[in-house]
């Protein structure tokens, strides 16, 4: 299996797909916001910043996925990157379930002054909910449970593929 990483992540197809499937999530949490109107809070802004660096990692290993430099780039990129919206998902989950007027996710996202995307494209990464409101369910799960889900995928992959990373080529005679 590490085998198969190793020589799928060589190709194209492959950093193309871990692009896709970010962006396919990006348009879906869009579709909730704006077409079912959801109102997204701090942390689901943050999970879908997370999301942006997993397309970004997509998108650098889709330059020269050959190219060891920018293949390892795009796969720390993609592990500090699926970490971080697991442990995201994780707290938003944690204040759903122990709501607290003590402990509460922050009332308005916190974007280095250099990168504000709030103020850019305030349609988008402007947090107008409340994470410990539950919005939306899906076999019996709600949306921070599956980003939980999503997230752990990525890193387990993520790290299966980097593990890969030096294993020796498979030689065929």
């Amino acid at each position: 299996m590490l085998y198969f990483f190793n020589i799928y992540s060589k190709t194209r197809k492959a950093w193309f797909l871990l692009s896709s499937t970010a962006c396919i999530l990006e348009i879906i949490a869009l579709y909730f916001q704006h077409i079912m109107l959801f109102k997204p809070c701090a942390l689901c802004i943050y999970q879908r910043c997370t999301l942006c660096g997993i397309i970004l990692a997509g998108l650098i290993g889709t330059i020269a996925p050959k190219k060891t430099l920018l293949r390892f780039t795009g796969i720390f990129v993609w592990l500090y990157s699926a970490s971080q919206g697991l442990l995201l998902a994780k707290k938003h989950i944690n204040l759903q379930l122990n709501p607290s007027p003590f402990v509460t996710c922050d009332f308005f996202v916190n974007f280095p002054s250099w990168l504000p995307l709030d103020k850019w494209l305030p349609q988008i990464f402007d947090a107008i909910g409340d994470c410990t409101e539950y919005q939306w369910f899906f076999l019996s799960l709600e949306m921070s449970q599956w980003m939980v889900i999503i997230f752990g995928i990525y890193l387990i992959i993520s790290v299966f593929v980097l593990i890969s990373q030096f294993l020796k080529p498979f030689k065929t005679f």
